[in-house]
């Protein structure tokens, strides 16, 4: 166990300092206000408080770490060996900057309760926050902080033994709709042929019927090929069905098909289910408690996971709603456009409420890609050389890498012509050195 001493001991102190020393680096942490305590302790220990008191691990604090609330924080961002920090200390400091300051900043959001301009869709974009326009986006700073505040202990204590920590991924499945043409009810059938009709999409107009007549297997319905994966795979993926109502934003199929529920009983045999949250329970906790429920009503157990439509967060009541419904665990966290590291960090985190001052017990998982946002890149050489980066920036700190892919993206549909060949590869980074 790590022993801080601190003049105060704050929420947001103790939220900080687990997320490095409990979450990253598998240390207990602990905390006084009490020199003699301190002084006692003899075993790993640190000073975080304005001055050191002799000649101990000492980190000068930034004023962030005790506030209250919102204010108009000044963050420079400078350069520190091959990353990037911010909330310099001063010479005497063991570091030169407040990494655990710099931690509650990211990991809580701070700027996204800020002014900031949204995209049409309502969310936060990559080019408002700071890792974006100070250029570490795509390096999961906290852990690297963290990485260097242990390299300074294990110069201090070369007898202590940190716990070991492996790289490991957690892919994510997201499935806004099943299938493409199958089990959409005659009217939407009807209105998918007029448009393909009139559009002159006459192959896609042939598709839809062979697919209806059982002539050909439906584009989307890629299932059979993920679970064959699953089982060959050491990390369970997690499946996020959309079961909201039809509406503009969510076009899905109706959750009361018998095909659909068994659809979901049968991947829940070999996958983790959770429910992915339609555009109109982002902000109704009604909705999402009525698809909360008919979640559960279909695999008969308690929902434990969600991830809302369209990677929308509206911070702080996306996350409260949430907690409130007892829902544990969250995987929105993460860019649209952009790959990389929205809260600064690959493992997993608790959100905090600025505006209540408390950590609440629902578990964030950040997610570092998304294979819309590799589509970007014209060839299968700069997909691949994306995602590897940023494997590379995760194995790096023995973090979780966290892929979104959805069941569209296994089609033979020529848009997602390699997309296999990528999880694949994503797959067996667990393999490589």
């Amino acid at each position: 166990m790590i022993l801080v001493y601190t003049h105060k001991i704050s929420p947001r102190l103790k939220y900080a300092f687990k997320h490095i020393f409990t979450r990253i680096l598998g240390i207990p942490v602990s905390f006084t206000t009490v020199i003699e305590d301190f002084i006692a302790h003899d075993s790993l220990k640190m000073s975080y408080t304005k001055q050191t008191l002799s000649n101990e691990i000492f980190v000068r604090n930034h004023e962030l770490i005790y506030e209250q609330g919102l204010s108009d924080v000044d963050v420079q961002v400078y350069d520190w060996d091959h990353t990037k920090c911010f909330f310099l200390t001063n010479e005497k400091s063991s570091i030169p900057f407040d990494i655990f300051s710099a931690t509650f900043y990211l990991l809580s959001r701070y700027e996204e309760y800020l002014p900031h301009v949204k995209d049409e869709y309502g969310r936060f974009t990559a080019e408002e926050s700071l890792a974006f326009k100070n250029n570490f986006l795509k390096q999961p700073v906290i852990d690297i902080w963290a990485y260097k505040i242990k390299e300074v202990f294990e110069e201090r204590f070369p007898n202590f033994i940190f716990p070991d920590k492996k790289y490991s991924i957690k892919p994510i499945i997201d499935v806004p709709s099943p299938y493409f043409y199958k089990h959409k009810g005659v009217l939407r059938t009807l209105g998918g042929t007029v448009k393909d009709f009139f559009s002159f999409k006459f192959r896609s107009l042939y598709n839809r019927y062979m697919v209806l007549f059982g002539l050909k297997h439906d584009p989307d319905d890629t299932f059979r090929y993920i679970l064959n994966r699953q089982k060959t795979s050491r990390f369970k993926f997690i499946f996020f069905f959309l079961i909201g109502d039809y509406s503009t934003f969510d076009k899905g199929v109706n959750a009361q098909k018998k095909q659909y529920v068994s659809l979901i009983k049968h991947v829940a045999d070999y996958c983790s289910v959770g429910l992915k949250a339609s555009f109109f329970a982002l902000d109704d906790i009604q909705v999402l408690k009525k698809e909360k429920n008919r979640m559960e009503g279909i695999l008969n157990t308690n929902l434990s996971a969600s991830r809302q439509s369209f990677s929308k967060l509206n911070l702080p009541k996306s996350y409260r709603n949430l907690v409130d419904l007892e829902i544990m665990e969250d995987y929105t966290m993460g860019y649209v456009n952009h790959v990389g590291f929205r809260a600064g960090t690959c493992t997993p985190f608790f959100f905090y409420d600025l505006d209540f001052e408390i950590q609440t017990p629902l578990k964030i998982n950040a997610y570092h890609v998304l294979d819309y946002t590799l589509l970007k890149h014209n060839s299968q050489l700069d997909k691949k050389e994306t995602i590897g980066r940023i494997i590379n920036e995760i194995k790096a700190v023995d973090g979780q890498f966290i892929p979104v892919f959805h069941n569209y993206t296994f089609s033979d549909i020529e848009r997602w012509k390699g997309f296999k060949e990528l999880f694949n590869f994503i797959l067996e980074s667990i393999d490589e050195d």
